[in-house]
């Protein structure tokens, strides 16, 4: 299990090579609203947390059996980005849609991107295949300890620019970062609400959350929300634990927020990284005055989504 220890460990360790991300207050959403931009972190992502957390951690034993992940585009950067660092390369399993942008960081940092199958769950099957033949090393998306621990880090950075936050919202996939999150907040201050945001057509950890069964629509503004979650995996007890809401946002108002914060803010957000803002912009969640930070987990999107948003 997971403890804040592990937290701050993976602070310690990330230190040398990332900066904590800035906080920025946003007026136009509320007096008490800012955003956590994880979308200027290095690859675009807040991914990179995680992985280059458990990339560090590799021995050289580790290393040499090959590294394997899977990946709708932002781990994958992570994780290329940190066996850059480490001076060795990855194999990473991406979806065939994965948009390019991603692909193509997956390649800027001298990684293997193998395209396979139609989505998340296909291409996710292939990279256990390789696993269990090759004998190689896994470096999970959000079933990992180390992972989680390294999302967390956002927590401990938001307490410390922010002292007297309330209440903070979360984009869910697989459960990695805001398990991770809502683990650092909760234990530094149990009052703060923590809220994760899924979006409708990606609704795992929501089913998971409130025993529904709600289906995955893979045609997605936020395919990197896309996806089930392995039985068993770490990040359901904790969520269940520390998360005390989770909200579903639809493909129309996540448009709707990718475009106000391209014009409104300047900020380029991709599809699953502003799922929090849908859910002030369109209601689902109220804008209460309480001081609310909303983490924007990513911006990696392909020139052609952007033009046909615009």
């Amino acid at each position: 299990m997971i403890e804040l220890a592990d937290i701050a460990l993976a602070r310690y360790r990330l230190s040398p090579y990332l900066r904590p991300t800035p906080l920025e207050q946003i007026h136009d959403l509320g007096p008490q609203v800012w955003f956590k931009l994880e979308n200027v972190n290095k690859t675009r992502s807040f991914k990179v947390r995680g992985a280059l957390n458990a990339m560090l951690t590799l021995n050289r034993k580790a290393r040499e059996k090959g590294i394997i992940a899977c990946s709708s585009g932002n781990h994958a950067q992570g994780v290329a980005y940190a066996a850059h660092l480490l001076g060795t390369t990855a194999r990473v399993l991406m979806p065939t849609s994965t948009p390019r942008r991603k692909v193509e960081g997956v390649h800027q940092y001298g990684s293997q991107a193998i395209l396979f199958g139609d989505n998340y769950d296909e291409a996710e099957d292939e990279a256990h295949r390789l696993i269990r033949d090759e004998g190689a090393t896994f470096i999970s998306p959000y079933n990992d300890p180390l992972i989680v621990a390294g999302a967390g880090t956002i927590g401990l950075e938001i307490i410390d620019s922010l002292p007297d936050v309330e209440r903070v919202l979360v984009p869910v996939s697989g459960g990695g970062l805001i398990s991770g999150v809502a683990l650092a907040l909760k234990s530094l201050k149990p009052s703060i609400e923590v809220i994760g945001v899924c979006a409708e057509s990606a609704p795992a950890m929501y089913n998971l959350f409130y025993d529904t069964a709600l289906p995955q629509v893979w045609e997605t503004l936020a395919e990197a929300l896309s996806g089930e979650i392995e039985a068993n995996a770490i990040t359901i007890s904790l969520t269940q634990r520390y998360v005390d809401e989770i909200v579903l946002v639809s493909e129309e108002a996540i448009a709707e927020a990718m475009r106000w914060l391209l014009l409104k803010c300047a900020w380029v957000v991709e599809g699953g990284g502003a799922v929090g803002v849908a859910a002030l912009r369109s209601g689902v969640v109220e804008e209460d005055g309480r001081s609310t930070v909303v983490v924007l987990s990513g911006g990696n999107v392909d020139e052609e989504t952007l033009s046909h948003l615009l």
